[in-house]
Parts: structure tokens; sequence; C-alpha cells
């Protein structure tokens, strides 16, 4: 039977490698037939936001990663409401379709999952 994986997105796109490298964990996870679900919270969910240009800096792209999760068939991507609504976002502004959880559901979202990562 596959374990329930959470990763969670914290930090804003471009605060180091930590996201493209959980990325990495996350694709792996997937590709070995894993329940992987995905939670952005805080600046975590900037990492969704249409319309960057990380270009201009001459960094990578790492929303075209987060495209990458439906050829894995990772469909579980979750955003923390209040987060989304703080930076004066909405799921519209973001590259993929996700679901929301009130903040304070959050704790007993994660208590669903046997392993939990967080960046």
């Amino acid at each position: 039977m596959a374990k329930r994986f959470l990763f969670m997105f914290n930090n804003p796109p471009y605060s180091g490698i930590y996201a493209q490298e959980m990325l990495d964990i996350v694709l792996t996870a997937a590709a070995f037939d894993q329940k992987v679900t995905l939670l952005l919270l805080d600046d975590g969910v900037f990492q969704l936001k249409r319309g960057q240009q990380p270009e201009q800096y001459r960094l990578k792209d790492t929303s075209a990663l987060f495209r990458a999760l439906e050829v894995y068939d990772v469909n579980e991507i979750y955003v923390e409401q209040e987060s989304l609504r703080e930076r004066n976002l909405s799921a519209d502004n973001l590259v993929l379709p996700v679901k929301t959880v009130a903040r304070d559901r959050v704790s007993g979202f994660i208590a669903n999952f046997e392993a939990v990562f967080s960046v």
C-alpha cells in the first residue's frame, strides 16, 4: 500500500534551491506510485503565481516544474486560503488548479499523512 506524502512549501520562489529540490523529491515519489499531496502556505503560494519572469534575473522558472506534476498524476494541490487572501491572490492567479484549506484546518489536514516534508 502506498504511503501518503505531504510536501509543504512555505517559502517564495527563487529564495534558494529548496523548492526545486523538494519538487525533485515530489516527482521521484510520484514516479514510484506514492500518494503525493502538496500544500502551499505563507509566501509559498507565490510558487504557483502566473506571470513570473525569472529569466530577467537569470533564474530557472520553477513554475514549469510545477506544471510537470500533472504528467506524474500529482493533482492534489492545496493552498491555504488565508495565505492567498493576505497576498491579494486568488486561485485564478495560479498556474495550476488548486483546492483551498482554511488556516484553522491545516493541522488536522496534515495529520492525515504518514510522511510530511516542509521547505
